[in-house]
């Protein structure tokens, strides 16, 4: 076993045969020998313009950027009012602020 291996964690000697036969069956995924960890490249040096592109992508990802977002605050409210608009249902956030805008002539 390379130390790499050994550091990881140790096994029991059933478990590393079971291994051992795991690898010895599949010829297209060798283990790697510490000369291949040497040599090993991070993903980004590797394949460059492939990192670009998936970070492209990511960006792409999620709810597009608004002009105006909304701002979270803390504000301490009646219970009875917090009542009162839970129970409208789903939304009722939006709706307290579309009375408040209502309320402040927005």
């Amino acid at each position: 076993m390379s130390t790499i291996a050994k550091r990881l964690r140790d096994i029991s000697d059933a478990q590393e045969a079971r291994i051992r036969k795991g690898i010895a069956e599949d010829p297209d995924n060798p283990e790697w020998t510490e000369d291949d960890f040497r040599r090993a490249r991070p993903f980004r040096e590797a394949l460059p313009e492939l990192a670009e592109a998936i970070d492209r992508a990511r960006a792409k990802r999620g709810r597009p950027a608004i002009d105006n977002p909304k701002q979270q605050i803390s504000v301490r409210l009646d219970p009875d009012i917090i009542r009162y608009y839970k129970a409208t249902g789903k939304g009722w956030q939006a709706r307290m602020n579309d009375d408040l805008r209502r309320a402040a002539g927005l």
